[in-house]
């Protein structure tokens, strides 16, 4: 197959949907499939992947609890229609439709099949609610729906109405699977691991600093490794503690793994709006010992705990209760870590993309007699009215 992916945020940005869209794009490549993204991109210097296209300069919007940038407006749309008329595509595949952005663009102008992939989770999304109705036209020429969880899949039905067939996010668990420890770690006193946007709140660093600066004091060699773009602030923690809180920056992507090789706990305290938790299975693969917040999404990768210890959201006396439990348990660490590397392989990308690979399949083979599948509307045919 000739596959479209539309990717609506910043390719030159860290985060979650765009690296699904790049690892998936190499999946189906490596699958003997003919790939080509259209993304918004800000920096032209960025190092892009051949088959990236791109689509415009980003303008950076609040959007679900962080800062999304995406791409809109007559020239962007203009982009995509060339892209779309140009590549000949048996297929687009569009992420996050609902975000005002090169998706949403890509879902108005094309006439062909359309699979939709939604990665967002917010019970509390009034932009969604609101903006459903105008959003109909271009959602309802879509074939298939896809969620990466239930909780992606819960947001869809109760804001912009359908269903969703369940694909999880992949990882590549071959890339994270072995890497040597970066120079000096994990240390002999212990040490704690996050990766993340050091400056989006719901992220959760704040709440990993203070229930570090709990731990440190009765922890003497104690080290908390922190990687990832933006500014972390360090306010609460004690000065006399700040030494002991290593900041990486942001990590090219063989550090990224060396990283996950790097601690003895890997913790990911997120507040809420993850819709799915790649970072979990990326430091499953690796097979580090994880503690993560309780949020449903992270529960529901972690087993409710069998593959990762979870602690309250929000919490750093719980964080740092269960975390110091951890690193006083070596053994309890092996076994979560053998869980871990068992639980995620039902996420790799072997496994998950020829399950969207199916999903194409069954777009294209479509039957006019067959009806509605997989909860969407055929879109009219060429010369055919609405």
């Amino acid at each position: 197959m000739r596959v479209g992916i539309v990717c609506p945020y910043a390719w030159d940005v860290p985060g979650g949907v765009q690296q699904h869209v790049g690892d998936l794009a190499e999946a189906l490549a490596a699958m003997g499939h003919q790939v080509s993204v259209l993304a918004p991109l800000g920096d032209p210097g960025h190092p892009v992947p051949p088959y990236l296209v791109p689509a415009g300069r980003p303008v950076p919007v609040p959007y679900n609890g962080s800062v999304a940038r995406l791409s809109f407006g007559p020239r962007t749309a203009g982009r995509v229609r060339r892209w779309i008329s140009g590549g000949g595509f048996d297929l687009l595949h569009v992420h996050e439709p609902a975000a005002p952005s090169v998706s949403l663009l890509a879902c108005w102008a094309a006439d062909g099949p359309i699979v939709a992939t939604f990665h967002t989770s917010n019970p509390r999304s009034r932009a969604m609610a609101a903006g459903s109705g105008a959003l109909r036209s271009a959602l309802e020429k879509i074939n298939a729906r896809v969620a990466v969880s239930e909780a992606a899949r819960r947001t869809l039905v109760e804001h912009v109405g359908g269903d969703a067939v369940l694909i999880p996010n992949g990882v590549s668990v071959r890339r994270f699977a072995h890497a040597a420890p970066l120079p000096g770690w994990p240390g002999r006193g212990g040490s704690i691991g996050f990766l993340g946007r050091l400056d989006e709140p719901r992220k959760g660093l704040a709440t990993l600093l203070a229930a570090f600066a709990r731990m440190a004091p009765h922890r003497p060699g104690l080290r908390l490794l922190v990687a990832g773009p933006g500014e972390a602030d360090l306010s609460g923690v004690p000065d006399h503690l700040r030494e002991r809180v290593v900041l990486l920056g942001r990590l090219d992507d063989a550090d990224k793994v060396r990283a996950y090789h790097s601690t003895d706990v890997f913790c990911a305290p997120n507040l809420g709006g993850e819709s799915f938790g790649i970072v979990l299975t990326e430091a499953m693969s690796a097979g580090a010992a994880v503690i993560a917040s309780d949020i449903p999404a992270f529960a529901a990768v972690l087993g409710g705990g069998t593959a990762g210890e979870l602690f309250r959201a929000g919490d750093p006396d719980h964080l740092a209760e269960r975390a110091g439990a951890l690193l006083d348990a070596p053994e309890r660490r092996t076994r979560l870590s053998e869980a871990a590397r068992g639980a995620v392989r039902a996420y790799d990308w072997d496994t998950v993309a020829a399950d969207i690979a199916h999903v194409y399949a069954t777009v294209l083979s479509w039957d006019d007699r067959a009806g509605v599948r997989l909860g969407a509307r055929r879109p009219p045919a060429r010369g055919e009215s609405p």
